[in-house]
């Protein structure tokens, strides 16, 4: 077992109103399981997106890289590294090439040599392509919004306007809005939020 004091967990949000609580649990309850107080771990976090390379946590990390203070980085998902496939090998392969372990708890991997490289290109792939349908979704949805007038190029929105779809709600969550503000403005249940962003999620 590597020793707890070179091992750096990074966690990462798309934007500023998500909360880190879910992701930090999950790598809390692989380090339990592999006998390593969370304390002991260097934790860098970052509440930036995927895209943007401007993570100042991420950059602390990989100069803690650089310093050879890390043997070990856990993640919450590969997609954490980046969501663009050239950037996250480009990563993960000098990390690699450093002999760093590293661990995707949720995609339960851990990524070593040739083959680590090769399911990570894998992963991030899919990660990317998700992205893309992701991104096709959340404009779709505002271009359904524009047409029943509750979105405006500035992101202000109409209150008291009841005309919801889940595209409309997905696009509102997308953009950081909470379940609760959305049923709240919108006049409608929590679980029918939950509900509309299950169907465009599964869509």
């Amino acid at each position: 077992m590597p020793s707890a004091r070179r091992i750096a967990a990074y966690i990462r949000v798309s934007t500023v109103s998500q909360n880190l609580a879910g992701q930090k649990a999950a790598i809390k309850r692989w380090l339990k399981g592999q006998g390593i107080a969370a304390k002991d771990v260097q934790w860098f976090e970052d509440k930036k997106s995927g895209d943007n390379t401007d993570r100042p946590a991420f950059k602390a990390m990989q100069q803690a890289v650089f310093d050879g203070e890390v043997k070990t980085i856990v993640v919450y998902k590969l997609d954490r590294v980046s969501r663009k496939i050239a950037e996250g090998l480009n990563v993960l392969q000098e990390w690699l090439d450093k002999g760093i372990r590293v661990v995707s708890v949720t995609q339960q991997f851990d990524f070593s040599g040739t083959t680590g490289k090769l399911v990570a290109a894998v992963l991030l792939g899919i990660a990317e392509m998700e992205q893309e349908a992701r991104r096709e979704r959340q404009q779709e949805g505002i271009e359904e919004a524009k047409k029943n007038g509750v979105y405006k190029k500035n992101g202000e929105r109409r209150r008291g306007h009841r005309k919801i779809t889940p595209k409309l709600v997905a696009t509102l969550h997308a953009e950081g809005m909470s379940a609760s503000k959305i049923a709240s403005d919108f006049g409608i249940a929590r679980s029918t939020v939950y509900k509309y962003l299950g169907e465009v999620a599964n869509a």
